[in-house]
Parts: C-alpha cells; structure tokens; sequence
C-alpha cells in the first residue's frame, strides 16, 4: 500500500477521528501488527498536538492462552496498577484509538462460559470509571491489516496479495483513497442533514418487515431520543469527532422494554473472535424470548446471558442497501465494517448520547429515561434489499424510511 495514502488516513485518524486536543494524552490499542502504520499513528497524534501517545497491546493467540490456563479466579481480576490505570483515566481523559485487525475466529472453542463470568467480574469492578468517562472523551475505531483476517476475507492467495488486497479494501471503504479531509466533510454534511430530517418527524416507533428474511419487528423510541451519524460532539458541546472508520449508519438508542416480534440476522456475527452465523431473535416486551443460531448457538446464549440488560436492545441503526461497503461484495467477518453494509440493530448497552441535550442528564438519569444498560454492545446486521421500515409518529401518522432496502423518496 502506498505510504502517502496511509499517512494520510493516519493523519485523519488524529486530527479528525479522535481529534487531538493540544496537550491531550492518547492511547493506541492495537495487535503487534502493521507496526509500520502504528509508528506513522503516533506521530500524527503528536503532530495533532498529543502530550503524550501511549501502546496498548492486544495478542488473541495470548489471550486464548490465559482463557485456557488461569483459574477463574485469576482471569476475573485486576492488579492494583490496572485498577489505579483506570482511576487515571477517568481522571485524564485521554483520546481512545482502537486499531481492529482481529483474527474473526480467534477464540472459537474456547470455553466461553468461563471467559463470560470473567468479563462479568472485570466489568463489575470498571464500571465506576467508565460511567465517569461516558460522553466525555473522544474515541475512534479504525482498522489495519491483520494476516488470519486477511487470508478469512480473501482466502487461496498469498500472505502478501492477501494483506494487500485487504489494505485496499480498508482504505477505499474508509474513503482514505483519495482526500480523507475532503471526503469526510462532505460525507459528515450528508450524514447530519438527514438525521436533522428525520429528527424533525416526532418518530416513537420503527417497524422492521422484510418477506426474504422473515423479519416482523416493532421497536419502541423515546420521546427524547434523536437520529445520530457521522461525526459527533462530546458533552463539553465543542469537541468533535468521529468515532468510527468507516461509518455509513444513522443511529438512535430505542426505548428499554419495547421491541416485539422476530429479526433474521443476514451477516454473520463476529463476537469476541467466536463467529455466530444463521441467527434470528425473538422478542417480547423488549427482551429476547427465543433464538437459534446455525453456528455457535452456545455463543449466542452466552451473549445475551452477560448480565440483564444483554438481552435487549440498545441501537437501531439505519444504513442503505447501496452502502458502498455492501457494494464492495466483500464479506468482512468484522463489524466494523459489516454493520455499515446493512441496516442493523444492537444488543446490550444503549447510547445517553443519542438523547437531546444528553449532557444535562447523568448516567442514571439517562437510564430511567429508558437507556439500556449492559456490559455489551454487540451489533448485527439485518439488511435486505426487500427490508421496510415505517415510522409511527406521537399522533399515529405513519411515515416511511426505508422501501426495498433503501431511504424512501420522500426522505
């Protein structure tokens, strides 16, 4: 891949992902891959203005290993400098880049009913800091390379071609190909005047129909709720970024407690590097009542087991047919990318931003106004080119927003 081009998706993922503040501390989460692009990463992040640029490392084959290895006990638990790095977090609030390059299918077979108790246990003792930080940092979700998620993207071909067929893909659907900066003013423009439309409508719910899949569901809105996309403010009403490359979707946080009726998943799902496929949920009175999964059903219960919130809903997320990602033809097996080929709905933990004037209300303000909360949130996608969406109004009226997969003309 050329080195210009990466350097300027570095560059927009600094100065326009996460926007650095002059003299802000950022962390880089990422696997000891694609080194190369990690190192151009810091050095825009101090060109941007970064005090300070600190690595995380992230190592699937490792993790697999402490999964399989450390006692319950152990794998549940925080050493003291993990819990005070959390305490300084909360604290500084440093800018967060996730580089994704996972391997899909990295913890398939592992034992997840052990990794699942483990995660409830660290999320218990994390989720102070967390509830201190929400809204009030910015944080971008990029993607790089990595060598068994190229070779599961584009199978039968060398390491090489493998790495760099899927470098172009990163990049043209990131639309880094050409003018990063251009591209992404235009597209946020798009993006936040249909949300200031659809916002304009009073929606209070949406209902999902497509013959193809099966799909039948009706989603509750709070009255407070708004349509998001794009790039995003932080509470300080200032601080702009985007929080995910590549981003096609217009999102809200639905009511907790009003989903009904049945939703076929139409892409796999990649969760926690075990790959569920051939899924659908069934729900009532918002909660999942049924499900079915052709592969990793175990996996799928075990999600929407993780705690109480997990099994409802907390994102409907609306993105057209013709969303050049799905118009690739690539499958990516990463939701990163997957979610933004398809409309899609998200389990677990619910978006307090997505409420008007969200910075006014506290973490549990924000959830007796109807917000789920989970230690989850795991989107999946059910797109179809038949999908239809109505909107109901406060007073009944109904609109459409989505005809045979795409926005309606109308809108």
């Amino acid at each position: 891949m050329d080195r210009n081009i990466l350097k300027n998706y570095a560059r927009y993922i600094a100065f326009k992902g996460i926007n650095v503040k002059k003299g802000q501390r950022v962390i880089i989460r990422t696997a000891p891959e694609q080194l190369d692009f990690v190192e151009m990463l810091v050095e825009q992040c101090y060109i941007a203005g970064a005090s300070k640029v600190s690595l995380e490392w992230r190592f699937d084959p490792a993790l697999r290993l402490d999964i399989a290895y450390q006692d319950i006990d152990e794998l549940s638990s925080l050493d003291i400098w993990e819990i005070e790095r959390w305490k300084e977090k909360s604290l500084q609030l440093p800018a967060n880049i996730y580089l994704d390059s996972d391997d899909p299918d990295a913890l398939t077979g592992i034992d997840t009913d052990k990794w699942a108790k483990a995660q409830q246990k660290r999320f218990s003792i994390t989720k102070e800091y967390r509830d201190k930080m929400e809204n009030r940092y910015q944080w971008c979700v990029a993607a790089v390379p990595g060598l068994k998620w190229a070779k599961k993207v584009f199978p039968g071909i060398s390491d090489g071609e493998a790495i760099e067929k899927l470098w172009e893909a990163i990049i043209r659907c990131s639309r880094a190909d050409v003018d990063p900066m251009l591209q992404w003013a235009e597209h946020n423009a798009d993006i936040h005047t249909k949300c200031d439309r659809l916002n304009s409508l009073g929606l209070r719910t949406l209902k999902y129909k497509s013959v193809s899949t099966g799909t039948d569901l009706s989603v509750g809105l709070m009255p407070q709720m708004r349509f998001m996309g794009g790039s995003e403010l932080l509470a300080d009403g200032v601080t702009e970024f985007n929080a995910n490359i590549p981003s096609e979707e217009i999102f809200t946080t639905p009511m907790r407690g009003e989903a009904d009726g049945i939703v076929y998943a139409t892409r796999p799902l990649c969760y926690r590097g075990v790959m569920i496929d051939g899924f659908y949920l069934r729900f009532e009175k918002g909660r999942v009542v049924e499900c079915h999964a052709d592969r990793n059903e175990d996996a799928l219960k075990t999600m929407l087991a993780m705690d109480e919130g997990a099994s409802m809903l907390g994102e409907c997320a609306l993105v057209p047919y013709s969303s050049p990602i799905r118009e690739s033809g690539i499958l990516f097996y990463n939701t990163l990318f997957d979610e933004n080929a398809s409309c899609h709905l998200a389990l677990g933990d619910g978006y307090s931003s997505c409420l008007e004037d969200f910075q006014n209300y506290t973490p549990e303000q924000a959830r007796a106004l109807g917000v789920n909360e989970s230690m989850i949130h795991e989107d999946f996608m059910i797109g179809s080119d038949d999908l239809e969406i109505v909107g109901i109004t406060e007073d009944g009226r109904e609109i459409r927003i989505f005809t045979d997969g795409e926005w309606d003309k109308e809108l």
